[in-house]
């Protein structure tokens, strides 16, 4: 069973930053870094011990024997050959699906037994043990992790997942450095180093951008072709094409997340609610299930109190921040917008619009750290719907930002030259600056860190032998290099917080305003080709490697690209009763009523489409049936081997 997975050393894919040590003479007692050394190695662990400008650093690799055993403990499910989620047992590994790389753990599981193995390092003496470190005295009490002791003590730094330069060169090669494929990508390679959440984004932002391309094509046309008599049917026509674009796109995005998961063999189902794989979601039904038929009316309604104030507090919460939308940043923007409309002096104007860029990151900043704060009250099953209600309260601040100084231009004012410049220089100006602060601000921390290093080294060696600082270790490189963590809620969202955020904008600007300015779409095309590149290069070389986050779908960022597509549906209309009547081409009764027609009938298409093209293809659903089948064909056999072998216990009635 060893030889067959163990073909190939395993990689370093873990790393413990710990404090140098300044004197050499420990004195009686342990080393504590040589402790955890000797630790890590007495689980099965191989650690390589290297040495930085300031600190020291663990590199960690694990044989696929210590993973599987470390999978065992945890009881991991994973999916066997016969399509069946089981619980992990090593000594029938072969049982089990490998991933698309040939690795029988994906580098989410991995991870988890990574964590489970360094921190489940414990005294198992009956009493304590007295390390050393610099001449100071650590006590590690029976029972108690060694590493979340050394972490408290200051001397282990952190503990971070570190690159694999096979694989970072492999991808950098056919993924971020490659532009044969526009929107083409090896998304089974990114799963298995990335995992599932970091896939699904390129996969969607692949997929959206090979869907653009259709009503970029179509926007150019209908902005350079002269209609003639025709040309009053022919922004109402391009605003139907585009509504059914969107819903279908979504539809068929459903389609492809379906598909990608039963790829990866991952057993989730795109319409459930979030249930995949959480411990806290898992701890939550045990709770649930604690509470039996026949129980104590007070604690089914002591549980019944919960939940309802629960709902409660979430909706305090949205009910905070939607008026504080309303009573605070509305007023904001449209002084904004009524300034930049009246003024007519260009340097007074863009002397505003530095102000109020400045200005409106300050108050987003606030409101994430607010919003942060209530949803830490809240009481959420697990992890993602937090994360969720994160995303929800942090849009509402972006949306207003966003659209309402356009919706002011095109609507109040009717300025549709002002509209379509402000369009354009989102689309072009400040995606461009926001690539180049995305790619250039890591790079700048990442140096910093490395001269900060340098400088406190050359402190350290003052009225030594002058000698040349340099790093000699990619461990050290990736531990300078910042982490990728979202602009707004780290503690509960990555760097793709920020990613879909931009995406979820973008689209908003070019569905709202479709008919104000169809080759918007182009510009979001030629974008995204460039944004595919720039994130991969970014995640691969200018960021650590992410920590694995447990997810199955874009979440929360799906129901706002629907709701986008309804609150397009609406703009759009008022886009044209606008147009019709400045230009004269329709009357203004006879034009509202065939407008208030399509809406009506844009809204019945996109919330009848979705029943059209169903979210799952025929033969993924088909093998989850299959194996749900199987699955419960085996629990029935088993349950009848127990009542024959009578190894099953009896639950006795109450005697009342």
């Amino acid at each position: 069973m060893e030889a067959l997975y163990e073909e190939q050393p395993p990689p370093f894919e873990m790393g413990v930053v710990v404090s140098k040590r300044v004197f050499n003479q420990i004195g009686e007692g342990y080393d504590c870094v040589q402790v955890l050394v000797d630790q890590f190695q007495k689980i099965g662990l191989i650690v390589d011990r290297v040495a930085g400008l300031n600190d020291e650093f663990l590199k960690i690799a694990a044989p696929v024997e210590v993973l599987g055993k470390a999978a065992a403990e945890l009881r991991l499910k994973k999916r066997t050959q016969i399509g069946v989620d089981l619980q992990f047992e090593w000594d029938e590994a072969d049982a089990f699906i490998k991933q698309s790389d040939g690795s029988l753990f994906s580098w989410c599981e991995r991870f988890r037994c990574y964590k489970h193995m360094i921190y489940g390092i414990v005294n198992k003496s009956n009493s304590a043990i007295i390390l050393k470190s610099d001449c100071r005295e650590i006590r590690w009490q029976p029972g108690k992790p060694l590493l979340w002791k050394l972490e408290k003590e200051a001397i282990v730094k952190e503990v971070f997942p570190i690159h694999d330069d096979i694989k970072r060169k492999r991808l950098l090669k056919c993924w971020a450095l490659n532009w044969r494929g526009l929107t083409h990508q090896p998304l089974d390679e990114i799963y298995a180093y990335y995992g599932a959440k970091i896939a699904i984004y390129f996969a969607f932002i692949g997929m959206y951008t090979k869907w653009l391309l259709f009503p970029a094509a179509f926007g150019i046309f209908v902005q350079l072709v002269d209609f003639g008599s025709l040309q009053f049917l022919v922004l109402p026509f391009f605003f139907i094409c585009i509504i059914s674009w969107a819903v279908f796109f979504l539809q068929f995005w459903k389609r492809k997340n379906s598909t990608l998961l039963a790829r990866w063999h991952i057993c989730y189902s795109v319409g459930a609610a979030y249930k995949y794989m959480d411990t806290e979601w898992s701890s939550f039904h045990s709770s649930v299930g604690s509470i039996k038929f026949g129980a104590d009316k007070t604690e089914k309604e002591k549980f019944q109190r919960e939940e309802w104030f629960g709902h409660m507090l979430r909706f305090r919460n949205d009910a905070i921040i939607i008026l504080s939308i309303i009573c605070l940043q509305l007023p904001f923007e449209l002084a904004y917008a009524h300034l930049y409309e009246i003024i007519g002096s260009d340097i007074i104007k863009f002397g505003l619009t530095a102000i109020y860029l400045f200005a409106i990151q300050y108050f987003t900043q606030i409101g994430g750290k607010v919003s942060v704060k209530l949803i830490k009250r809240e009481k959420n099953e697990n992890s993602e719907y937090r994360a969720n209600s994160l995303i929800y309260k942090v849009f509402g601040l972006y949306f207003m930002q966003s659209y309402i100084g356009l919706l002011y231009h095109a609507i109040l004012h009717r300025n549709f030259m002002t509209l379509r410049q402000v369009i354009t220089q989102r689309l072009i100006i400040s995606e461009v600056l926001e690539n180049l602060m995305e790619n250039s601000l890591p790079y700048i921390k990442y140096s910093y860190r490395k001269y900060r290093a340098v400088r406190n080294k050359r402190k350290r060696e003052k009225g030594m032998a002058a000698r040349k600082s340099y790093f000699n270790s990619r461990v050290e490189k990736e531990y300078f290099k910042p982490i990728y963590a979202a602009s707004v809620g780290d503690e509960l969202e990555d760097g793709l917080f920020d990613e879909f955020l931009e995406l979820a904008l973008q689209f908003g600007m070019i569905m709202m305003f479709a008919c104000a300015f169809p080759p918007a779409f182009a510009f979001a095309a030629l974008n995204n080709v460039t944004e595919i590149r720039a994130d991969a290069l970014k995640i691969l070389a200018m960021y650590r490697r992410p920590v694995p986050r447990v997810a199955a779908t874009i979440g929360a960022w799906l129901n706002i690209f629907q709701f986008l597509i309804v609150v397009s549906i609406c703009t759009n209309c008022i886009l044209l009763v606008c147009l019709y009547d400045r230009e004269g081409n329709w009357n203004i009764s006879p034009g509202l009523a065939a407008i208030l027609i399509m809406e009506h009938v844009l809204l019945l298409i996109k919330f009848g489409f979705s029943k059209i093209v169903p979210e799952e293809p025929d033969w993924v659903k088909a093998n989850r049936m299959k194996n749900a089948t199987q699955a419960q064909n085996m629990c029935s056999k088993q349950l009848l081997r127990n009542i024959s072998g009578r190894t099953l216990v009896t639950c006795t009635p109450n005697a009342d």
